[in-house]
């Protein structure tokens, strides 16, 4: 049970750091004058990663994403069960983190373009948003499933190889769609935000996991030994 608690805990750190910079630090459309920009809420969602990495990943690997999640059911690396359980805790705690921002929200001002930071596409742009959130989950869970590899791995550099990534991956993606590549981290905020976030919601669901099982197919290409 700890290990379901602690990707609880981590990914609603995860939203609420990295949405809340968004929501609070200014534009996450990269207005210098709004505030942080693009730059900084990329850093926002990296650094959170990295922080977590540390603090939980020796309890249940830090996922604290559901693609992610997936990516390593796939790669036979967890049971059914657990990744099931992952999935569940995952959202939940998306789910307290924007609790906690809709709350901050609710008693005060913000200065973001949306009260939750949550994600979303231009009309007539879902191609384009579907192609973004798969190819950029794909090299973001190939990162974590290749510094995190027994044998190829890492080590202790992980966290930081990972978090790296994704604040990478926000710099391009985030005046696409805002960045997913985690369904947890869109689910949580779209149900407080209502409206077309919701109705958009399952292009944040289904783009991140179909690239998440590219990278783990291809990452077991990658991984496989000589010969076989």
């Amino acid at each position: 049970m700890k290990k379901y608690l602690a990707e609880m805990i981590g990914t609603m750190v995860l939203v609420l750091m990295g949405c809340g910079s968004a929501v609070f630090a200014g534009s996450a459309a990269g207005a210098v004058s709004a505030g942080v920009g693009t730059l900084g809420v990329a850093f926002a969602f990296g650094l959170s990663v990295v922080a977590m990495a540390y603090a939980i990943g020796g309890i249940s690997g830090c996922h604290i994403n559901p693609a992610v999640t997936l990516g390593v059911l796939l790669s036979g690396r967890m049971s059914g069960k657990d990744a099931a359980m992952y999935m569940v805790f995952q959202v939940i705690g998306a789910v307290i983190g924007s609790a906690i921002l809709y709350a901050l929200v609710s008693t005060g001002a913000h200065g973001g373009p949306t009260a939750t930071g949550s994600n979303g596409f231009a009309d007539g742009m879902m191609l384009q948003a579907f192609i973004a959130e798969a190819v950029f989950t794909f090299i973001f869970v190939l990162v974590v499933l290749g510094s995190t590899d027994s044998e190829k791995g890492a080590g202790n550099l992980a966290g930081l190889a990972i978090g790296l990534t994704l604040v990478l991956v926000h710099i391009v993606c985030i005046p696409v769609t805002g960045t997913s590549v985690n369904p947890a981290r869109s689910i949580g905020p779209a149900l407080f935000q209502g409206g077309e976030a919701l109705s958009q919601l399952w292009l944040f669901i289904v783009a991140p996991f179909v690239g998440a099982a590219l990278s783990a197919v291809v990452w077991k290409v990658l991984a496989a030994k000589e010969g076989k």
